[in-house]
This record gives structure tokens, C-alpha cells and sequence, in this order.
């Protein structure tokens, strides 16, 4: 019996961007944009730096929150799958 796996990112199996991996670039860009503007008037005080801080640490636990949300998804796919394939036996 062949088993098939389905992923909410089907790129990602062939080299593609799995979508955290799309959240986390675009949250990191945000940050870099936002520390940008920040420099822009040519004087970055501590209130800045402490900012950017900020932004880098909530991107991390938002980053954090993707892969245990990916985990908890893949652990639940596998179990529904083993679930099927169980009742499917028992069928006989």
C-alpha cells in the first residue's frame, strides 16, 4: 500500500518555501525596514535600539509559534492517516 502525504506547501518537498519559512522572511524584512526608518533621521538613540530589539524578539517567538503550529498539523495528519488506515483494517 502506497501512503500519500499531503502538505499545506507542496514546494517545499521539490526545494520550495515552506509558508513559515515565507512568514519568518517577511517579518525579518519588516524589522529591517522599520530599524531603517528608525536611522533615518541620522541619530539612532537607545530608545531605537531597544525597539529594534523588540521587533527581533517578537519575530523569534512568532517564528517559534509557526513551527510548533506546523508540528502540532503534521502530528494530526499523521494520526487521522493511521486512524484510516486502522479502521480500513478492521473492516475485513
Amino acid at each position: 500500500m502506497t501512503t500519500v502525504k499531503l502538505t499545506a506547501a507542496p514546494a517545499a518537498g521539490n526545494g520550495g518555501m515552506v509558508m513559515s519559512d515565507l512568514s519568518k522572511t517577511i517579518r525579518d524584512t519588516g524589522a529591517d525596514m522599520k530599524e531603517g526608518l528608525r536611522k533615518a533621521d541620522g541619530d539612532e538613540s537607545l530608545g531605537d535600539k531597544a525597539a529594534g530589539l523588540g521587533d527581533r524578539v517578537e519575530n523569534v517567538v512568532k517564528d517559534a509559534g509557526d513551527t510548533v503550529h506546523e508540528t502540532a498539523d503534521d502530528a494530526s495528519r499523521d494520526a487521522s492517516y493511521q486512524k484510516g488506515r486502522a479502521d480500513e483494517m478492521n473492516r475485513s
